[in-house]
């Protein structure tokens, strides 16, 4: 994977290929992003710039042509090693480490690099099991680089997800950071740093990767995957900065969430309880996941419709169909009933996962949302 491959990023890109340029590359780096960002996709191509073959000093990129770069985009370089959660399986039913789901791992990251665990554990059949790096990993692991590099200036071990390393595990990888191998990178991808060891912390370079903004992911899902504007910004309002999940979104049926929305606000504040029930049969004809991704949508347009209310300035960029139901609806949602219909929304969103009765959640929020709509400013 090459850097021009991932959108934006850019400070970062700056900063990693600076640290070849400069020869100050840190033997264990610790990618911290959320899941859906790009914490994956770059230290990808970062395991790519620093092995390629054909970069000058001056190159802000890997050439994407030497054999090296040829068999990195593949992820089948001898020197690129990965060590990931997995679990049992029916075609693992025992002993489950890294190794025997390469090829699994490959297809999987060569897909889409911004997905998430579940995504992982679904793509290998896990079923309801949860994933993990075990302690046999460990030993794995001391076997892995106790190798030289085969052909690359660097031997590679990529970490995704170390948080979910068994104690066994953790205490190896902190050994190999104390004492590190030489000419041995470590690159850790992490979702949740904070569960990690201190020990293990102290001792990686941190590299924040932030999370994806709306008009970027609108940008990015237009641009390049040929996304009509109008859905992809909708896309975009739903995944929250996780590109992954939009990205699994954009083949799912159509849905006009933006029109639903408006509707059924102004049934609330009308009090039309007749129109409520007739719109309830609609969201439980939506299906459980487009029901959640509706009241995803509906947080993100709130939050909108609250700053633009604060200060219109807030939010500079809205589309041309919601400006001028955000403008008027900002009247009625202020800081003193938002959080309570934010509250109110994030409920029914925790019902609805939990196979709540849809139609019975949407009328009970419809309720409290319209009480909540009368509340002065």
């Amino acid at each position: 994977m090459r850097f021009a491959e991932i959108p934006d990023q850019t400070k970062v890109k700056q900063l990693l290929v600076q640290s070849v340029q400069r020869r100050h590359v840190a033997h264990a780096q610790l990618f911290r992003g959320a899941e859906g960002s790009a914490a994956l996709g770059l230290a990808l191509a970062y395991a790519t710039f620093l092995n390629c073959e054909g970069r000058t000093s001056t190159d802000g990129d890997s050439c994407g042509h030497c054999p090296a770069c040829q068999k990195l985009d593949k992820l089948v370089h001898p020197d690129l090693n990965f060590i990931v959660p997995v679990t049992s399986t029916k075609q693992v039913p025992k002993d489950a480490v890294s190794s025997k789901f390469a090829a699994d791992w490959r297809t999987f990251v060569l897909e889409n690099p911004y997905q998430g665990l579940n995504d992982w554990m679904q793509h290998i059949g896990a079923e309801n099991k949860q994933g993990s790096i075990s302690k046999e990993e460990s030993l794995q692991l001391l076997k892995l680089v106790s190798l030289k590099a085969f052909e690359g200036r660097f031997k590679i071990v990529l970490i995704w997800l170390p948080e979910l390393m068994h104690p066994a595990a953790s205490n190896a990888v902190l050994k190999l950071l104390e004492e590190p191998p030489s000419a041995t990178i470590f690159l850790l991808v992490s979702h949740a740093p904070e569960q990690l060891l201190p020990t293990i912390i102290s001792r990686v370079q941190p590299v924040v990767v932030r999370p994806f903004t709306e008009d970027e992911l609108t940008a990015y899902l237009h641009d390049e995957q040929h996304i009509p504007e109008a859905k992809a910004r909708q896309l975009a309002q739903i995944a929250d900065g996780n590109l992954g999940a939009a990205l699994a979104a954009r083949t799912a049926p159509d849905n006009d969430y933006f029109t639903f929305f408006t509707e059924w606000m102004r049934l609330c504040f009308q009090d039309n309880f007749a129109k409520v029930l007739e719109k309830s049969d609609e969201f439980q004809k939506m299906g459980r996941e487009n029901q959640k991704e509706f009241l995803h949508y509906a947080l993100g347009l709130l939050r909108k419709v609250l700053l633009y209310g604060l200060d219109a300035q807030l939010i500079p960029h809205l589309p041309a169909a919601e400006q001028q139901f955000v403008s008027r609806f900002s009247r009625f949602v202020h800081p003193g009933n938002a959080e309570s219909i934010t509250t109110e929304l994030n409920d029914a969103h925790y019902h609805v996962e939990r196979n709540a009765n849809p139609r019975m959640v949407f009328v009970d929020t419809s309720l409290r949302v319209a009480e909540l709509l009368k509340i002065p400013v």
